[in-house]
């Protein structure tokens, strides 16, 4: 057993040294035909990767072998004919330019068999109708096409199919999400007109008192209210991924902005007995004054909607040379551990009976996520289930600083209301 073990464990390296060893030769490839067509096309003097020298060295060294072999193998052949046929001959030129002859003969003979055997022209034929088929099968909509990668057929076409398999998983993915954010949406414009269409009929009933009409009619004006701001959210968000919605950084003070907030929902918190802990010194930022305010709102919705009554709502802001930080911390019910990956999905949420009841989209930090994106930042959260939820913002002072934000694997920016 033990023998066993320990096969597969050499067998289990092999591979994967021999794995690595190709991603190595496309990593190369990739890189020397880039650069060189970089440097034809536009006319830039980049520097060409040199091939590896040990590779070099490995291509004279196993002709050099092959060639060896065959000399030998064509002097051992020459040795016996002259010995059975010609034993009165001795070494004599003549014979070794037969040797030389035969030897040449036999690797011509072993590289035809190998051609033969092996075939690149036939596998690169293959591989190019294989690909004319599966850009078919993409221009129809099926992006669940994949070439063979094997490195025995691909050949120098390797980057070539690791690239159209990259695109083709990359569209499958793109599709996907497409039919999910399709799916998504109809669900939530179906509840609420089923509900209207439901509580519409009902009205028509002669039968109902004027205190249930009117309760009909409020859950009417509701579910409207509801598909009105489903549409401005997603309106919004279309508008925030696109790259021509409008941004104007100017300077303004972050503090005063925030309190502001805090102020204009002041009846949403008292009616919750909420306590808001405000900790905002004198800070100024460049950046979207109008874009920001609507962080600042979800994110604060978000907070007093999962808060129950009498918790509390913590606002801190510091700074450092480049950055300021925005901590919005709650005392609510939190999130659990399983939630956390699909945070960042529209239309997730975490609570979706709750949702329901305070009127939530999924989409409200959504918006956030891309806002705080647009303006070069990044948007965590640290939660634990019965232990609140601290969403933190991190925003450049200055708008020239702005850059694409860097993206933690495994880290949870958001959460969906």
């Amino acid at each position: 057993m033990s023998r066993r073990r320990s096969g597969e464990s050499l067998l289990k390296r092999f591979r994967d040294k021999r794995e690595a060893r190709r991603e190595r030769m496309l990593a190369f490839q990739e890189e020397y035909f880039r650069t060189q067509i970089r440097n034809k096309v536009e006319g830039s003097n980049d520097k060409v990767p040199a091939r590896p020298k040990r590779w070099l060295f490995f291509g004279l060294a196993m002709v050099y072998v092959v060639m060896l072999a065959n000399y030998l193998f064509a002097q051992w052949l020459m040795t016996f004919v002259y010995d059975y046929w010609f034993p009165e001959m001795g070494h004599t030129i003549g014979r070794q330019l037969i040797t030389v002859v035969l030897m040449l003969f036999i690797f011509g003979l072993m590289m035809t068999l190998i051609r033969v055997i092996f075939d690149p022209g036939r596998h690169q034929l293959h591989l190019f109708i294989s690909m004319m088929d599966a850009m078919r099968r993409m221009a129809k909509g099926d992006f669940s096409v994949t070439l063979d990668s094997n490195p025995r057929h691909g050949g120098q076409f390797g980057v070539l199919i690791k690239s159209f398999n990259e695109m083709a998983s990359g569209l499958s993915n793109m599709e996907k999400v497409r039919q999910e954010f399709i799916s998504n949406v109809s669900h939530e414009f179906q509840s609420p007109l089923t509900s209207i269409g439901g509580f519409a009929r009902a009205l028509q009933s002669e039968d109902l008192t004027p205190e249930t009409r009117l309760h009909y009619l409020r859950i009417i004006e509701t579910e409207c209210s509801r598909l009105s701001k489903l549409s401005d959210n997603l309106l919004k968000l279309t508008s925030l991924e696109s790259d021509h919605h409008p941004f104007e950084p100017k300077s303004f003070r972050l503090d005063r902005q925030l309190r502001q907030i805090v102020l204009s929902i002041e009846p949403i918190w008292r009616d919750k007995k909420l306590e808001m802990d405000v900790d905002l010194p004198a800070a100024t930022i460049e950046a979207d004054e109008e874009l920001l305010s609507q962080t600042w709102i979800n994110l604060l919705h978000n907070a007093i909607k999962f808060t129950p009554e009498g918790g509390t709502v913590r606002i801190r802001l510091t700074e450092n040379e480049r950055h300021l930080r925005i901590v919005i911390e709650d005392t609510g019910v939190g999130i659990a551990e399983q939630s956390l990956p699909y945070l960042f999905d529209r239309f997730y949420k975490v609570d979706k009976a709750r949702s329901r009841v305070n009127g939530g989209s999924g989409l409200g930090l959504s918006i956030v996520r891309k806002i705080v994106e647009l303006h070069g930042g990044e948007v965590s959260v640290h939660s634990r289930p019965m232990e609140g939820a601290a969403f933190t913002v991190v925003l450049p002072k200055l708008a020239s600083s702005l850059q694409a934000p860097v993206q933690k694997p495994g880290e949870a920016r958001s959460r969906l209301t």
